[in-house]
Formats: C-alpha cells, sequence, structure tokens
C-alpha cells in the first residue's frame, strides 16, 4: 500500500473518530441511543433483505431520515454503525471506513434538510434528497474503489465512475422509489417515538459488558417541548397586573380564564405563578354552582395550590344517584377536580361519579352534556372518556365505545367539530385529542381519509402572536383557546396538575431504573446493533 494511500486511511480514521466524538459529546438521551441502535440494525436488515437487488437498498433512506429527524451526530452514527455492522454479513476490508464515512456523511446531509426545512418536507422533495444522496453516495464509492484497487492512478478514475454510472443510478432509484413508498411515514414515526419513548441500557454481563434495551415511558422530549413556546409566551403576554387573564390580551382578568390559563400553563409544564393563584383566591369564595367550585379547584391545584375547603363545598353538591348537576359534563368536571386535589380512583365520590356517567352513555358511543337520550356530542364524549379513565374505568367497554364515536367525527382536515356536520375548531379538537389520549389512542394515527392528524390540524392554527385560533376563519376567546390548545398539544388529559408535582413523581418512578442504569457509549451501541441481527446468521 502507497504511502498515500496510507495517508488516506488515516484521514478517514481522522474523521470517524471525529464523527463518533461529536455524538459522544452530545450525550443523547436514552431515548435517542435506543433510536440510533434500532435504526442502525434497521439499516443493516434492509441491505441484507434486498441484497439480491444490485445497488437497490433502502438503506440510505433510513440514515438520511435517521439525520432528518434525530440530528447530525445520530444520523451520522446510524450511517457508521450500520456500514460497519452490516459488513459483518457482507464481509469486512478496506472498503468499511469508506462505507463508514460517507453513510455517516448522508446522515448529516439529512440533518441539514431537517435543518432547512424546519423538519417538514413533503414526499417528493424528500424522494429529491434521497435520490441525490444515493447517486452522490455511488460516486464516493466509485472514488474509494479508485483509491483501494486503482492504485490511485488518474488515467482509470474514469473508466471506474463511468463504470459505476448504472449502479450509482440504480442507488439513486432505488432511493427515490423506497423514500416514496416509505418515508413521510418513517419520519412522523421516528418523531412520535423520540418523543413518547425512553431508553435504559442494563448490564447485562460484567465480562461481556453488553447492554439490552429496556423501553420505559418518557415525558415530552425538548423537541416536543419547543412546539409549545410560543403559545406559552403568547400566555404570559396575556397576562394582566392583578395576576389573571382575560378572554383576549388586554381585556379585563375573569376566573374562568385565569383557571383555563392556569391548565394550559401547567400541562405545557411552565408553573402558573404566584400572582395566578392569588388572583383566583380572591375569587373562590364567590363560587356558588358546581362547575365554579370545580374549574376553580382545577386552577389552584394546577398552580401547585391546595384546594382548601372548595374540596368539601364540591363534594356536598353530590346528588344522591353519584352525579353533579344530573349532567354528564359537570360530573365528568368533577371527578377531574376531585382527581387533582388527591382524591384516588377508589374514593367513594370518584367512583359512584365514574359509575353514573357510564350509565349515561348513548346507543352510537357518544355522550350528551345532560344525560342518557339527549344529542351525542364530541366535546361531551371526550370530557365523558377522560372522566371514566380518571376514575379508574380506562379499559371499560365505554371508553372503547366511545372512542371510536370519537374517531368517527373527525373532519377531512384532521380537526374536530362542535356537532356533527360542522366546521373543525380548536377546543373541540382539543378535546378529542385529549380523550383519545386518555383512551390509550395514537392520536398521530388517527387520520381520517387521508387528512392530516388532529395535533397536525391544532398546530396550524397557531397564528403570528402564538395564540391560537378557534377555527380558520374565527379568532374569538384566543386567552381560552390558547389554554385548552396547550393542554392537547402537550397530550395532557385531563385532571393536569402542577409541574413540579408531575416532574417529583416522574423522578420517584424512575428513581430505581436510574440506580441500576449504566452508561452506553460506542462499544455497546455496536453490539447493541449487531445483537439485533443475529437471529438471521
Amino acid at each position: 500500500m502507497s504511502g498515500w494511500q496510507l495517508a488516506t486511511f488515516a484521514v478517514l480514521a481522522v474523521a470517524l473518530a471525529a464523527g463518533f466524538a461529536w455524538y459522544e459529546r452530545a450525550q443523547p438521551s436514552n431515548r435517542v441511543l435506543a433510536l440510533v441502535a434500532t435504526l442502525a440494525a434497521l439499516a443493516v436488515l434492509g441491505r441484507i433483505a434486498f441484497a439480491p437487488l444490485p445497488s437497490v437498498k433502502p438503506t440510505l433512506d433510513i440514515v438520511l431520515i435517521a439525520g432528518f429527524v434525530l440530528g447530525g451526530a445520530p444520523g451520522f452514527a446510524v450511517g457508521a454503525v450500520g456500514a460497519l455492522a452490516s459488513n459483518l454479513f457482507f464481509g469486512q476490508g478496506p472498503w468499511t471506513p469508506w462505507q463508514m464515512a460517507i453513510w455517516g456523511a448522508v446522515g448529516v446531509f439529512g440533518a441539514a434538510l431537517g435543518a432547512a426545512t424546519g423538519r417538514r418536507i413533503g414526499r417528493l422533495p424528500l424522494a429529491a434528497a434521497c435520490g441525490l444522496a444515493g447517486y452522490a453516495c455511488g460516486t464516493l464509492l466509485d472514488v474509494s474503489t479508485w483509491v483501494g484497487f486503482g492504485g490511485g492512478e488518474s488515467g482509470t478514475l474514469g473508466f471506474i465512475l463511468a463504470r459505476g454510472v448504472p449502479f450509482d443510478l440504480a442507488l439513486a432509484g432505488g432511493n427515490v422509489a423506497f423514500a416514496l413508498a416509505f418515508g413521510p411515514a418513517l419520519i412522523r414515526a421516528l418523531a412520535h417515538f423520540r418523543e413518547r419513548l425512553d431508553v435504559t441500557w442494563h448490564p447485562a454481563g460484567v465480562t461481556l459488558g453488553l447492554a439490552l434495551v429496556a423501553i420505559v415511558p418518557a415525558p415530552p422530549s425538548a423537541r416536543a417541548a419547543s412546539a409549545l413556546d410560543r403559545p406559552v409566551a403568547y400566555l404570559r403576554a396575556a397576562q394582566n397586573r392583578d395576576g389573571g387573564f382575560g378572554p383576549a390580551r388586554g381585556q379585563p382578568s375573569t376566573q374562568l380564564h385565569t383557571a383555563w390559563a392556569a391548565m394550559g400553563l401547567a400541562a405545557a409544564g411552565r408553573p402558573p405563578g404566584r400572582a395566578v393563584v392569588a388572583y383566583i383566591r380572591r375569587g373562590a369564595g364567590q363560587m356558588t354552582a358546581a362547575a365554579d367550585v370545580e374549574r376553580t379547584i382545577l386552577g389552584l391545584r394546577a398552580a401547585g395550590a391546595p384546594a382548601g375547603d372548595l374540596v368539601q363545598r364540591l363534594v356536598r353538591k353530590r346528588a344522591a344517584d353519584g352525579s353533579f348537576a344530573h349532567q354528564v359534563n359537570v360530573t365528568a368536571f368533577a371527578v377531574f377536580a376531585l382527581r387533582a386535589a388527591g382524591r384516588p380512583p377508589g374514593d367513594a365520590t370518584v367512583r359512584s361519579a365514574g359509575r353514573w356517567i357510564a350509565r349515561q352513555q348513548n346507543r352510537d358511543g357518544g355522550f350528551s352534556f345532560d344525560r342518557r337520550g339527549g344529542p351525542s356530542g364530541p366535546d361531551d364524549t371526550a370530557a365523558a372518556v377522560q372522566a371514566l379513565v380518571a376514575a379508574g374505568r380506562p379499559r371499560t367497554g365505554a371508553v372503547a365505545r366511545a372512542a371510536a364515536y370519537l374517531v368517527a367525527r373527525q373532519n377531512s382536515d384532521g380537526g374536530f367539530p362542535l356537532t356533527q356536520g360542522a366546521p373543525s375548531n380548536a377546543q373541540s379538537t382539543a378535546w378529542a385529542i385529549q380523550a383519545l389520549v386518555a383512551a390509550g389512542r395514537d392520536v398521530d394515527r388517527v387520520r381520517r381519509q387521508g387528512s392530516r392528524s388532529p395535533l397536525g390540524y391544532l398546530r396550524t392554527l397557531v397564528a403570528g402572536d402564538g395564540s391560537v385560533r378557534y377555527s380558520r376563519t374565527s379568532r374569538q376567546t384566543p386567552v381560552w383557546v390558547t389554554a385548552q390548545a396547550l393542554t392537547a398539544l402537550a397530550r395532557k388529559p385531563f385532571p393536569v396538575t402542577a409541574p413540579h408535582r408531575r416532574a417529583a413523581a416522574e423522578r420517584s418512578a424512575a428513581a430505581p431504573t436510574a440506580a441500576i442504569a449504566a452508561a452506553t457509549h460506542l462499544g455497546g451501541f455496536v453490539v447493541a446493533a449487531v445483537l439485533a441481527l443475529l437471529p438471521m446468521s
């Protein structure tokens, strides 16, 4: 091997070391570690599955999309480790460092594409980008062949590049086809799992130092939290000097809008603040109707303040049949308020309210505002679903039928209406999202007639100032609408708890796992990708 070839491999080694050091310095979360390892294994499996078709592989699409969703360092790691692990099957050689570097570069290209497009890209532009990456990758691999086996002679480079054109075109064409087939779906899936899952790597043995994957629920990712920033900023700016909120920025404060603002901020993980508590407390003594008492309790608890005697005042309003005001909606909010105040699902008042709500379900699976027999509506059905789950009845047939009723009412734009046949609006859509999350449905997959998801519809209503429009044609009560939209965008069913209390509970639940978790870096993560492939060998 000539000196300049050795120098070339030295440069490759430095580049690969820098890439993995970049990945290590990023201190990827357990969630990202799991996705990187899984995607590297998926890239390898894609290369193996399509081995009979020369150059036609989904591998580079997977690497590019990994970078697009996860960022440059994880994208590089998926590509480099995918190349290294797949060559355990196809053979290692001097070409392996080249493949690792080039595939890693495709992941970095995907990250650059994601940054340039705000991680929003159509099917055709994505396919074009994958095709371009495929052809460039093929050309660079041809150059690596010239370096490794052509002796670096300038006269042979043109011949090797020309001979590789059909294979490079096949690689680009295959990338385009695979991107058209599954590209957008994979992007949505990765974005969803990055938000919803976390991973801890546990040592499987002291001698080998291997790692196994354990998947556990995680709070919304930093990326999901950043999507809430503009609506949160709007609410913060809409707060009045008295600590309360009005229906719109600059309008006088009301107890109704202040309590809803507190719930929206808490759902987004932002403490509402002492001024909000002080304002709500000043009006608490004037609350007499069950619905007003319930809302006041929810506002105080969202802000982390005790509800005081409001809970007993609410309990005294319970009817003999277990309902509150003999109305489904008011009884549902009673369940939310009692659960927020610390009453468990087994509490007699909570349990009887849940039973009463379940008995009011209509034959179509929906619920009316009052009781059984009235016209079903998406809003009241969504409130009932969340109340049934909060009351300890998540797996009942009533919840499943009500969720099916909601899904059937989705409009073609992805949103939900106040009444069947009406246009979509933000508040009804938010109610539906919260209910479907409570019922265990994947709201990203709730799509009717090829429409966007309800979350996608809700995001389209975020205005330039951060407020959420009520609908395409209305901006009524933007504080109220924005606050309720925040609970849905954060995927938080009612009741909403104070951020610091929720975080403490999550830390407590995660403590046993964290105590035995092992830090996993390049070596363990390569082993995980290889282990995923062992059954095929």
